[in-house]
């Protein structure tokens, strides 16, 4: 198939492309930059500059692709974009992914309706942000936390807008959970070894994870099968930050995480930070298992935080 991906240069689309032109897929990859465009050209895609808040520039771009299907991995998180992390200030970190989520899908989705595209994939988000009542772990079902009264609302709000968006169009959603591997997790980690990444209270909050790897490869499965719905792309072991991050640590060759109180924690780095790590919900894998036939490299963090840091 002849497949576009917008974001092709970030973290995700650098391991999506080589995985969809090793299946024989022609592939047109976007960026905002024309630094990276032979990056895209070593990776195996005919690499185009287009900004996905401009809808003249996405309409051209795929128009000239002339795709079967229109992938979308657009996100400004990257600190070249949008500075270094900032739960505190959550909605100044994430204001222009939010609006590649809003304005950005909606032009991927009008450009894509003139080209005669027929099947639309989108990246959303099922980390710790599953709705705040009944188990830890949650299905494709359960509505997502909305953040209501928090500097995450707007974020949350914009992933609501994707979702039906490319739900109303009969594509496929792909909530992946917290993505680490090559580039993905390098401000985290330099936290961790820093200690300036604490358990708050005492950690009980469930978080998913997912492997660069395993998310390209399930987006592959999504493309190729013209999936539609919403699908869970996480790995095996949802687990609460009490597990996970002392062996983030320990696998940084860093000191133990500190622990600090929740109303410390609320006044130094917000409410969204203390609720992730409080009272998140983590996500089940089961239906991209069975629908798509996923198979996992790495089906733990554990796995792949050794192997990535050791």
């Amino acid at each position: 198939m002849r497949v576009f991906v917008a974001g092709g240069s970030g973290v995700l689309g650098q391991r999506l492309v080589p995985q969809l032109v090793a299946k024989r897929h022609e592939v047109t990859a976007t960026t905002t930059s024309e630094s990276k465009l032979g990056l895209l050209d070593r990776l195996g895609a005919e690499g185009v500059v287009m900004d996905g808040l401009d809808a003249a520039s996405v309409r051209e771009a795929v128009a000239t692709a002339a795709p079967d299907v229109v992938v979308n991995e657009m996100t400004a998180i990257a600190p070249a974009h949008a500075g270094k992390p900032d739960m505190k200030h959550f909605d100044r970190w994430f204001a222009t992914t939010s609006r590649l989520r809003t304005e950005g899908t909606d032009h991927l989705l009008a450009a894509a309706e003139v080209a005669g595209v027929r099947h639309v994939v989108a990246q959303s988000f099922g980390a710790f942000n599953g709705v705040r009542e009944g188990g830890w772990v949650k299905t494709e079902e359960d509505p997502l936390e909305r953040f209501r009264g928090t500097s995450a609302e707007a974020g949350m709000r914009a992933i609501g807008h994707l979702e039906q968006v490319v739900g109303d169009a009969g594509g496929a959603v792909l909530r992946y959970g917290s993505l680490y591997g090559p580039g993905a997790t390098d401000d985290q980690v330099e936290l961790v070894r820093r200690r300036f990444f604490p358990l708050v209270g005492r950690g009980q909050g469930y978080c998913s994870w997912v492997h660069l790897d395993d998310a390209a490869s399930a987006t592959v499965l999504a493309i190729e099968q013209k999936a539609s719905g919403v699908f869970n792309i996480v790995d095996d072991e949802p687990a609460p930050a009490a597990e996970w991050l002392p062996y983030l640590a320990e696998c940084a060759a860093a000191k133990p995480p500190r622990r600090v109180p929740v109303w410390l924690a609320r006044f130094l780095a917000g409410e969204v930070a203390v609720g992730m790590m409080t009272q998140g919900r983590g996500f089940s894998n089961a239906k991209a298992k069975r629908e798509l036939g996923w198979e996992l490299r790495y089906p733990s963090w554990r796995e792949g935080f050794k192997e990535g840091l050791t």
